[in-house]
């Protein structure tokens, strides 16, 4: 077997190519790796807004609370349902609340036009019901006034959405930001919460809600609260677990960022492989007499073969790991896009995982495969006697 060493000389002899090559490769894993970081931001983003025990209900053939309508009566009904918790501290009333949601179109600062923003009808009970729902600053609004409190993350991103500003939140209706809350890293983070009664009016709404959520004894309530919700198919209600359907929120948009991410990388990924076909193409030519002597030294066309696929493997993997290294610094990065299933902005963090910088390395080592194989094929057929007269 030839000696490593060998190939580590060959690739710091040439250095510019070697350079070169390994910039290519660490470009094609840094989109590759940001891609799936950005796509297990937004499946994070949204799974996270739902609690293991909470429940959702919508209007039946509804896919999201902005398309559905339910009756106010209904939410009296619902919360009489098994599986309920009740809040002991609070006069053991039932812990669920009906809410409305709609979007709002409002210019969005550091780009041209407008984008749209979820607004939430909320109650007092609203908050009691997100894990880790925190004001960190300002204060609550008061109930039954035009004030608002706005997620973290869209926080100055649009006109009038920061602390102490107004936004328009219907023709001639200004409401004013008092807080500003984070939850958990959760899509609630990118809404603009409001009284319910409020958004009943503005958005003439009377007597409707968007949605019912309700907070259960134990997820394993969850059946039980389903099928008493389910099994008068006069009312039209389906109930899903909070978790469940905030899974399927996200399922287009993170599908959409994985299919992008890996044709861009694809195309890439083939620039790459060239790139590395041509260096080791180069190299081959280059190193002749290097090759000729060493297969009159006795080292074998296989050891010529595995030792060319090894040099350029170990450079594809050099490039790669320098651009998994690079795109962890995305993760100080956020990143607003449209949500497929609200139609609204939402912002999402890119998140590394072990798993997606592992697959990001390997993807690295199979392109210095693939373009160092015929490369090093052709290195191991060249005849000694020739070689040494080149």
């Amino acid at each position: 077997m030839i000696p490593i060493r060998y190939n580590v000389r060959s690739l710091t002899v040439r250095k510019t190519t070697t350079l070169a090559t390994a910039f290519g490769v660490a470009l094609v894993v840094f989109v590759f790796a940001s891609a799936l970081m950005l796509s297990e931001g937004i499946e994070r983003t949204l799974t996270t807004s739902g609690n293991p025990s909470g429940a959702i209900v919508l209007r039946k053939g509804s896919h999201t609370e902005l398309s559905s309508v339910l009756d106010t009566p209904t939410i009296s009904l619902l919360l009489t349902a098994p599986g309920v918790k009740h809040d002991q501290a609070d006069g053991n009333q039932p812990m669920g609340v009906g809410e409305i949601v709609a979007v709002n179109a409002i210019e969005k600062l550091g780009a041209d036009g407008l984008s749209n923003v979820q607004l939430r009808g909320v109650t007092e009970l609203s908050a009691k019901l997100r894990t880790g729902l925190k004001i960190v600053a300002g204060r609550a609004p008061a109930p039954g006034s035009d004030e608002v409190m706005v997620g973290e993350r869209i926080r100055g991103r649009f006109r009038g959405l920061d602390l102490g500003q107004s936004f328009e939140l219907k023709k001639n209706r200004q409401a004013k930001v008092v807080g500003i809350f984070t939850a958990g890293g959760s899509s609630h983070e990118s809404e603009v919460w409001v009284d319910l009664e409020v958004m009943r009016t503005v958005f003439r709404r009377e007597g409707v809600v968007s949605s019912v959520h309700v907070l259960l004894e134990s997820p394993a309530a969850f059946d039980r609260f389903q099928a008493a919700v389910e099994q008068d198919k006069r009312l039209g209600l389906l109930a899903m677990r909070e978790v469940d359907y905030y899974e399927k929120q996200s399922e287009r948009t993170s599908m959409f960022m994985q299919v992008l991410g890996t044709l861009v990388a694809f195309f890439f990924a083939i620039g790459s492989m060239i790139g590395a076909m041509i260096t080791m193409y180069a190299a081959v030519a280059n190193r002749q007499r290097e090759i000729g002597t060493l297969r009159a030294l006795g080292f074998s066309r296989r050891s010529i073969l595995f030792s060319f696929l090894l040099e350029s493997m170990f450079l594809a993997t050099l490039g790669g790991t320098v651009g998994a290294i690079a795109s962890l610094l995305m993760g100080f990065v956020k990143f607003s896009m449209m949500n497929f299933a609200s139609w609204s902005e939402i912002v999402f963090e890119f998140r590394p995982t072990p798993g997606i910088l592992l697959s990001a390395v390997v993807l690295s080592t199979a392109v210095g495969l693939i373009g160092g194989f015929f490369p090093a094929i052709r290195a191991a057929r060249i005849s000694p006697v020739t070689a040494m007269r080149a």
